[in-house]
């Protein structure tokens, strides 16, 4: 019960995510609401293991809650991979008597608060934090609508420049292993064709449609960083069957990542994070907090752990238009 919760920790960990402010905001604010001390915990799991805390301030984090990135910083900790960076992690649990930890982040995360289960009975609370959007149980993850739009307008610049000049673009987009944020910005950019790391048939598709293109129009391309083909054996394959053409290729990288995060990831920073804090007060844990059909849910942590599959009507979409 919320009695039994005096003091909860919080930690950001993995590949930074637009949202996660408002996240940390929203569990300050709901924690400050119930009298419980919130302590941010630096540089994710690395932070457990030096004792790297510090407090945390609702009207501070108000005040902050817009910004890009996570202010409590995030790192991907080897250390916490080990025996003994577990016991560091765990001494620093008992030194600062938390009662419980909420975790933003991906699958590696996650993982990584499982692990620190089987030594801990200390509950904990995960929130999908990150722009790929390949975590299972959510209908988005924290992020990830931020991303698109960064990746949309990047694209949309692009487009001007290939107009200008009668040219194809081969345009790279993050998100790992996952199509989602190569669908959302190709689609939403009318894109020539899309590859995903989802389909082995695209590259197909995209080869006969660009062996006859003889146009001023200009023709773009977007794929996943994750993609069976890289960028460069993408070109080549091009070059192959349209001598005649002139290409380029954009890497947009992390600034897909970068700058403040889209109203709809602020709100859903928010829904997530007091959801995530009232879940801890009402003694659930080992679960994460998600939205499924605008719904606030919490599922297992074991449960998400899968991979989120490219939904049949996105896959749909993406067959009508890009092949």
């Amino acid at each position: 019960m919320a009695s039994d919760i005096k003091h909860i920790g919080i930690l950001t960990s993995g590949g930074d995510a637009p949202g996660m402010n408002a996240a940390v905001f929203a569990v300050a604010k709901t924690a400050n609401n119930h009298g419980i001390k919130l302590s941010g915990i630096r540089k994710g799991f690395e932070g457990l293991i030096d004792n790297d805390l510090l407090p945390l301030d609702p009207n501070e984090m108000q005040r902050l809650m817009h910004q890009g990135g996570t202010i409590l910083k995030t790192a991907r900790s080897e250390r916490f991979m080990s025996v003994q960076g577990q016991n560091k992690a765990l001494r620093t649990i008992e030194q600062n008597k938390l009662d419980a930890i909420i975790a933003i982040g991906g699958d590696g995360t996650f993982r990584g608060m499982l692990a620190l289960s089987k030594i801990s009975n200390i509950p904990f609370i995960g929130i999908p934090g990150t722009i790929d959007n390949d975590i299972a149980g959510t209908d988005y993850t924290l992020g990830f609508d931020s991303a698109v739009n960064t990746a949309v307008k990047c694209i949309d610049n692009i487009r001007d420049t290939a107009e200008s000049h009668n040219r194809v673009f081969l345009v790279e987009v993050m998100g790992r292993d996952s199509g989602y944020i190569g669908i959302h910005s190709g689609l939403s950019c009318g894109a020539d064709a899309i590859l995903v790391p989802e389909s082995n048939e695209d590259i197909n598709y995209l080869l006969h449609k660009i062996k006859h293109y003889n146009s001023e129009d200009a023709f773009i391309v977007v794929m996943c960083e994750g993609d069976e083909l890289n960028v460069e054996q993408v070109s080549s394959k091009i070059r192959k069957v349209n001598a005649h053409i002139d290409l380029r290729i954009a890497k947009l990288g992390h600034i897909q990542r970068g700058g403040k995060p889209s109203a709809q990831d602020r709100m859903l920073g928010i829904r997530l994070g007091v959801l995530a804090t009232k879940a801890i007060i009402n003694g659930e844990s080992g679960k994460m907090a998600g939205v499924c059909n605008n719904k606030p849910t919490l599922r297992p942590i074991k449960s998400v752990m899968k991979k989120q599959s490219v939904d049949a009507e996105t896959q749909d979409l993406l067959t009508l238009f890009c092949g």
